[in-house]
């Protein structure tokens, strides 16, 4: 999971740099021509709707306060929006993993993995008793670790979670934690014990990995309603599209290389955060809200964006570089005040061209099972 926990951040975060770094390598303010039609996330749609409506599952408990005033009922909430970070500068992504599953783009990308790794996920639901394909609804990465939602109420993970010398306790009034080490012997006899991700189990049907009992902790306590009572970060009419969250400039700025530290220092510079949302149910479409504190900074970094974007889609048309041609035709920028919206997007068909490959090796391998050479 620390290998991959951030496949699909990164991916979106590189399509917001490339467009950005663009804007450093040209000039001018010419009109686009209007792009082909691409449905992009900008709002709630009605079974985004639905499904937000069918999370609010879970009611704090309510304290007796020992007096005859009557309580005010409680609204139930999305225990994983409570368990998000609050405050700004925070830094929340949303992945449906569900919903991308049975997405066309995501039978696609179950192919490959079928097709490089099924003997893995096997064994895996053997071992732990959860099935990814099926029992995963959402995988939420934070500064400080992941939460993964979902069905993990059997007997085989919890075993799993309690072994290796791992200390477990009840936490909370839902919640079991788990602080596993590991051992290893050395050359000299001696044994080295190294402290595992902490784990913290609520109600089966959170899972939340953090880097120190103590931020796990604080997960837990948003959920039940303990802490800080400030709103999450992503709020219930924000949850729209398979990926959606907000990237504060400084992590941004960490995921920037070293040749491009000048555009991180522009954009920290303009911004204050930048809101995402990826719509993956057909193209890969996606939008990035960029908003900052001053309104003409924002909009001439909006503008100066949008015509570098145009400059260099006839360049890359000029010179025969097809791939990113495709990608900048859906690149455009919508400027609104203290905020503008960056739209890129990867047409499915241009998906699917990019991963005839997993095809091709399976259908090899189905016609030479002897001779096809193991996938690295």
């Amino acid at each position: 999971m620390q290998r991959r926990r951030g496949l699909w951040l990164v991916f979106a975060v590189v399509l917001f740099g490339l467009a950005a770094w663009l804007m450093l390598s040209g000039q001018g303010e010419e009109e686009a021509p209007p792009p082909p039609k691409v449905a992009f996330p900008n709002r709630l749609r009605p079974q985004e709707r639905e499904r937000m409506e069918k999370r609010r599952t879970y009611v704090l408990p309510v304290v007796d306060a020992g007096t005859a005033v009557e309580q005010k009922p409680v609204r139930p909430r999305d225990p994983v929006l409570a368990a998000l970070p609050r405050g700004k500068g925070k830094t929340a992504m949303v992945i449906e993993a569900n919903a991308i599953r049975h997405s066309p783009i995501g039978e696609l990308l179950l192919e490959c993995l079928m097709n490089r790794g099924g003997e893995d996920l096997a064994r895996f639901k053997q071992e732990t008793g959860v099935d990814p394909l099926q029992d995963l609804d959402r995988l939420v990465i934070t500064d400080d670790g992941v939460i993964v939602s979902g069905n993990f109420g059997d007997k085989r993970l919890k075993d799993l979670l309690s072994s290796r010398g791992s200390t477990n306790y009840d936490y909370g009034d839902e919640a079991r934690l788990f602080e596993p080490q590991f051992e290893r012997n050395l050359p000299d006899g001696g044994v080295a014990r190294r402290r595992g991700p902490q784990v913290g189990l609520w109600n089966d049907q959170m899972l939340v990995f953090g880097r120190s009992p103590d931020r796990v902790k604080e997960v837990i306590d948003r959920v039940e309603g303990r802490g800080p009572d400030e709103p999450p970060v992503i709020s219930e009419g924000s949850t729209y599209g398979e990926m959606y969250g907000v990237i504060s400039v400084e992590q941004l700025k960490k995921m920037f290389p070293s040749e491009q530290q000048e555009l991180a220092a522009k954009l920290a510079e303009v911004a204050e955060n930048v809101e995402l949302h990826v719509d993956a149910s057909s193209d890969f479409a996606m939008t990035a809200q960029v908003t900052g504190p001053n309104a003409d900074k924002v909009t001439d970094l909006g503008k100066s964006l949008g015509g570098a974007l145009s400059l260099a889609r006839m360049k890359a048309q000029a010179e025969g570089e097809k791939e990113l041609a495709q990608l900048l035709d859906f690149a455009k920028v919508r400027p609104d005040g203290d905020e503008f919206k960056l739209e890129l997007a990867v047409p499915l068909e241009v998906i699917k061209q990019q991963l005839a490959f997993c095809r091709e090796q399976q259908n090899a391998q189905s016609e030479n099972p002897q001779e096809a050479s193991p996938t690295p």
